[in-house]
């Protein structure tokens, strides 16, 4: 699932991390490519609720997605996300787990 603010976040930051030069324009080929095959099978899902209970604001977009994906389980690497105590999410998310690649693989 993803929604339209991930959509966006998909195709502007390939362009900028090569306008910053932290990859080429190779990578940024496969980047695409690579993007562009998951989100040509991505269902699109629209957030309806607002929420706030990430540290990092501009992280909350992908809490959002879940919900409205009413997802089970989200995994990311990001720390923001992963710091995000049970009991911070409220009702809505009482099925909902956040892990790390590493635990998912060893579960």
């Amino acid at each position: 699932m993803v929604s339209p603010q991930l959509l966006k976040e998909y195709r502007d930051i390939p362009f900028r991390l090569e306008a910053e030069g932290k990859i080429n324009l190779a990578q940024l080929k496969v980047l695409l490519s690579g993007i562009a095959s998951f989100v040509v099978k991505a269902k699109v899902v629209i957030p309806k609720k607002k929420l706030h209970l990430c540290r990092d604001e501009k992280d909350n977009m992908i809490l959002e997605c879940c919900l409205a994906a009413n997802a089970d389980l989200l995994i990311t690497g990001d720390k923001d996300l992963l710091h995000i105590q049970k009991s911070e999410l409220d009702l809505e998310f009482s099925h909902f787990k956040i892990v790390s690649p590493a635990i998912y693989v060893t579960a």
